[in-house]
């Protein structure tokens, strides 16, 4: 009897846990998707907001020079503020959610815990943010980003 009695005294608890973690999860959506992120361009030309799942919703053009900057160094500056927004909500997402899941070591009472791959959830967002200024995937430099344009004169 004691040990039925354990049993179902384990199970609410578990019940509840699982109960209070969905109510969190809830929450953490809710404020989640009304998020979002804006992040400046290192020359300061340009200025994006990425919502909460890293998508771009604003590009806005700080000033004049946009005008006389190269193509490709336009686009530059619109992918590394993209990146620099892409990476603050990918670790806005990561640290909410990271409060709720216990590490697979703290699981309670021998339950099994688990572990989210953040890492294979974000993968170049998160890169985005850890990657050294100037520095483009593959450790190449920023610089030999090309436009791919090709005017060809047949605008009419």
């Amino acid at each position: 009897m004691e040990t039925e009695e354990s049993m179902e005294k384990l199970l609410a608890e578990a019940r509840e846990r699982l109960e209070s973690t969905r109510a969190a999860v809830a929450r953490a959506r809710a404020d989640l998707s009304s998020s979002s992120s804006t992040a400046r361009s290192k020359d300061r030309s340009v200025e994006v907001t990425v919502g909460p799942q890293g998508e771009l919703q604003r590009v806005k053009f700080l000033d004049e020079n946009f005008r006389t900057m190269e193509a490709s160094q336009l686009a530059a500056s619109i992918v590394e503020a993209a990146n620099k927004g892409r990476a603050t909500m990918a670790r806005r997402v990561i640290d909410t959610f990271s409060a709720l899941t216990p590490p697979a070591d703290d699981a309670p009472d021998g339950l099994p815990g688990f572990k989210i791959d953040f890492e294979e959830i974000f993968g170049s967002a998160l890169a985005a943010g850890r990657r050294g200024r100037g520095t483009a995937r593959g450790g190449r430099p920023s610089a030999n980003l090309r436009d791919e344009i090709v005017e060809d004169g047949n605008d009419g």
